[in-house]
């Protein structure tokens, strides 16, 4: 798929929903998750370029790109329309999909990621951009590593994928205009400590069209956009929180599919 060997994983059967991990991470990610998830849905757990099994390959680490991959491992499957769900990297890839190819999205779900860049805090933006053969090293000795060697294709990639980082992370973006003309249900969670300013928080949820008006006494005038904020927790152990599996499966089981913006 556009020159790329994705690496899936398909559990369950149903109406499709599409998992897409963190930064360095990979479907791993999601292991904690992933049973409370499977209930009348088949969940598919991707690896992004240069993450975990999927190899790199001679491109640039984007969202853009990555969002096409996700687009044309539907067309591989065959799947005409499924929900999305990304966390951080992630939850930006599953934006940019949905922007790109609305018409493959049922719904979406952004764990712990901003639709423009400077919605992340000064300090957050500054380590990551200094991502690089340094934090490579220096990241060595952690979980992540461990993961990354065991199950990549060419394990020696490891510092490459931490300058495709940098490089991605340091470019400017704001989708803001593009969220705004989106017309599909979205679910935003993020933690009350989280690495996003919780001011860009509502500043994306009011672009999805909510926190336009009072919903009315009953609740008609409520939009197709959801904000949740889990209390006492981080960017880091948001996918650890046992909030987490009941808000998506009551977000995918019952919030009608339609126009998203109101």
């Amino acid at each position: 798929m556009n020159g790329l060997q994705l690496y899936y994983e398909i559990h369950g059967a149903g109406q499709p929903l599409i998992l897409m991990h963190g930064g360095i991470g990979s479907t791993t990610m999601f292991a904690e998750l992933l049973p409370a998830l499977l209930t009348g849905r088949q969940v598919i757990a991707i690896d992004l370029q240069a993450h975990g099994r999927t190899a790199d390959i001679d491109r640039p680490l984007r969202y853009e790109s990555m969002g096409d991959d996700i687009a044309g491992l539907l067309r591989h499957l065959d799947v005409g329309q499924a929900d999305l769900m990304g966390y951080s990297l992630g939850g930006g890839v599953a934006l940019r999909t949905a922007i790109q190819y609305p018409a493959a999205v049922r719904k979406l779900i952004i764990l712990s990621a901003p639709c423009k860049r400077d919605g992340w805090y000064p300090e957050v933006m500054a380590a990551a951009s200094s991502a690089g053969p340094d934090s490579a090293e220096q990241m060595k000795p952690t979980p992540f590593y461990e993961a990354y060697a065991r199950t990549a294709p060419r394990p020696e990639d490891w510092p490459v994928l931490h300058a495709k980082l940098g490089e991605m992370v340091r470019r400017d973006y704001d989708w803001s205009p593009e969220v705004a003309a989106l017309h599909i249900p979205a679910l935003l969670i993020f933690g009350d400590a989280d690495s996003v300013r919780p001011a860009h928080i509502v500043e994306f949820f009011e672009g999805l069209g909510g926190g336009k008006r009072d919903a009315g006494w009953n609740g008609s005038g409520i939009s197709k956009a959801r904000l949740a904020i889990i209390p006492g927790v981080t960017h880091y152990n948001i996918l650890s929180s046992p909030l987490l599996a009941p808000m998506v499966n009551d977000f995918l089981e019952t919030t009608p599919v339609g126009s998203g913006n109101s």
